[in-house]
C-alpha cells in the first residue's frame, strides 16, 4: 500500500503522464474571446481598470498573470495543469476526511488515492483543463474545496481562525473566479448535517455564520452589476420554470451518464429544451427513485448520501431558476463529480473482499480513463479537429457546424468551410451565424 508521503508524487505522475499530449495544444473558440482578444486581461493596467466594471476578477487576474509571463500557450497549460494537481489533491484530502467522518477509517487512505487517481484521469474534466478557458470551472473548483477542507478541519480542531477567516476568504476568492461557488453554504449545510448530527442548530449557524454573511454580501455585490441583472433577465425570459425543471432534470441524467460512462465527450452536447412532463417520465422516475434511496440512506450511510446530495446541488437547484443558454457541459461534472467516484472506489472496495481483485478492478477503470482522456486531449490539437469530433457527436446540432465551417475558414479551406455552413442551415435554415458566414465568405472569393 502506497505510504501518505508518497501521495502527491503519485498524482503529479499521473497528471503529467496523462496530459503528457496536451502541453502545446493551441487555443481554442471562446479563448480567442475571453484571453487573446480580450483587452481586460492584456496587462495589469488593463485588468485593474476593469476591475470595477467586468466579472471574475480572480479569473482575469489568472489570465493576465500568463500574459505578463509571455502569454505562451504552454504557460497557460502548464497553470492549469498545476491546478489540476491541487484540485486532485484536495479531492484527496476530502475523500480521506469523509471516509473518516463516515466510520471507514480504516479504508480511508488506499479509497482517497484511488479518489483522487480516478479525478485525474476522468475525460469529462480535459474540458476543464486542456481547453484553457475551461479554467474558470477548475479555479473555481480548487477555492471551493480548499474552503470546505478548512471549514471541515477548523470545525474538527475548534479553529477559530480556520472557521471565521480562511474558508470565509477562500469562499470569496472562488465566487471572485465562477459565481456559481455562491452553493458553499449549502454544502456546508449538509456536511454539518451529516457528519455532526449530533450537534443542535445553534452551534451550526454559529460555525457557519461568516459564510452565510459573505453569501449576502456577494449576492448583493453581484446584483449590483448591472450585466448580472441582464444575465438574470434573460434567463427568467427564457424559459418558463417548469420548462426549466424539465431540461435540468434530463440534464442531470445526461451527466450522470457522462461521469459513469465517460467515453463520448462532447464540448457542445445536443440536449433538447423539453415543454412537456411526459418527455421527461424516465428522468422523473430516475431522480424519484434517487431521492428516496437517499432518504432512506441519509440515516444508515452518510458517505452516499453525501454524494447524492452534492451531486443534486451542484448540477440542479441554480438552473432551474437561472438557466444557462447551454443547457448542459460536460465540465461541469468537473466539481460535481469526485464523491461518484469516492462512491465507485468504496463500491469496489466493499464488493471486492480480496485486496488483488481491488486493485486489478481500479486499475482496469483508471486506464480505460486515462486512455479516453489521452484520446481526448488530442482532439484539442487544433479547432478543426476539437469541432469535426463535436459534429461527430452531435450531427443534429447546427452550431458545431458552423464552427466547423469558421475553424475551416480561419485554415483557408473555404470549400470544407461552405460544405459545414450549409450543413448547419440544412439542420436549422434559420441559423443566423451560418447564413452570415456563408455570406462573408462568397464576399471574399469575390
Amino acid at each position: 500500500m502506497i505510504e501518505q508521503r508518497h501521495v502527491p508524487f503519485v498524482l503529479l505522475l499521473a497528471v503529467l503522464l496523462l496530459y503528457s499530449n496536451a502541453w502545446l495544444t493551441p487555443f481554442q473558440f471562446d479563448d480567442y474571446n475571453v484571453i487573446v482578444d480580450a483587452a481586460g486581461v492584456s496587462s495589469w493596467a488593463a485588468w485593474w481598470a476593469d476591475l470595477g466594471h467586468g466579472l471574475r476578477p480572480l479569473l482575469k487576474f489568472t489570465y493576465t498573470w500568463n500574459n505578463f509571463l509571455g502569454g505562451e500557450v504552454w504557460g497557460f497549460h502548464l497553470f492549469n495543469l498545476a491546478l489540476h494537481l491541487a484540485n486532485a489533491l484536495l479531492v484527496y484530502a476530502l475523500a480521506r476526511r469523509v471516509m473518516i467522518l463516515s466510520n471507514h477509517a480504516e479504508h480511508a487512505l488506499s479509497v482517497a488515492v484511488w479518489t483522487a487517481l480516478l479525478f485525474i484521469a476522468h475525460p469529462a474534466h480535459t474540458e476543464a483543463v486542456t481547453y484553457i478557458s475551461g479554467r474558470s470551472m477548475s479555479l473555481m473548483t480548487g477555492f471551493y474545496l480548499a474552503a470546505l477542507l478548512l471549514y471541515a478541519q477548523g470545525r474538527e480542531r475548534a479553529d477559530k481562525r480556520a472557521l471565521y477567516f480562511y474558508s470565509p476568504l477562500l469562499f470569496l476568492c472562488a465566487v471572485a473566479s465562477k459565481e456559481t461557488a455562491l452553493s458553499l453554504p449549502a454544502v456546508l449545510l449538509i456536511w454539518e448535517y451529516l457528519f455532526y448530527p449530533s450537534s443542535d442548530w445553534k452551534s451550526r449557524v454559529r460555525n457557519m455564520l461568516p459564510h452565510l454573511l459573505l453569501f449576502l454580501a456577494l449576492l448583493l455585490l453581484l446584483l449590483m452589476q448591472q450585466r448580472y441583472w441582464q444575465m438574470i433577465a434573460f434567463s427568467v425570459n427564457l424559459h418558463d420554470w417548469t420548462v426549466n425543471l424539465y431540461t435540468q432534470l434530463h440534464a442531470m441524467s445526461y451527466l450522470l451518464g457522462q461521469a459513469l460512462f465517460p467515453w463520448a465527450m462532447n464540448i457542445d452536447p445536443d440536449i433538447p429544451i423539453l415543454y412537456e412532463l411526459s418527455a421527461v417520465w424516465p428522468d422523473l422516475l430516475l431522480w424519484l427513485v434517487v431521492s428516496l434511496w437517499l432518504a432512506w440512506l441519509s440515516r444508515r450511510e452518510r458517505l452516499w448520501a453525501f454524494a447524492l446530495l452534492w451531486w443534486v446541488l451542484q448540477l440542479f437547484p441554480l438552473y432551474v431558476f437561472l438557466p444557462r443558454l447551454d443547457v448542459v457541459n460536460d465540465r461541469q461534472l468537473y466539481l460535481a463529480d469526485w464523491p461518484l467516484l469516492l462512491l465507485l472506489v468504496w463500491s469496489a472496495h466493499n464488493g471486492l473482499k480480496q485486496l488483488m481483485s481491488r486493485r486489478i478492478a481500479l486499475l482496469g477503470i483508471f486506464l480505460c480513463c486515462a486512455i479516453f482522456t489521452c484520446l481526448r486531449n488530442a482532439d484539442y490539437r487544433s479547432e478543426i479537429a476539437l469541432w469535426q469530433a463535436t459534429v461527430s457527436a452531435s450531427p443534429n446540432k447546427a452550431r458545431p457546424q458552423n464552427n466547423l465551417g469558421y475553424a475551416y475558414f480561419l485554415s483557408g479551406h473555404t470549400a470544407e468551410a461552405e460544405q459545414a455552413y450549409l450543413a448547419a442551415l440544412r439542420i436549422d435554415k434559420n441559423y443566423w451565424k451560418a447564413e452570415n458566414n456563408l455570406i462573408r465568405l462568397h464576399e471574399n472569393r469575390q
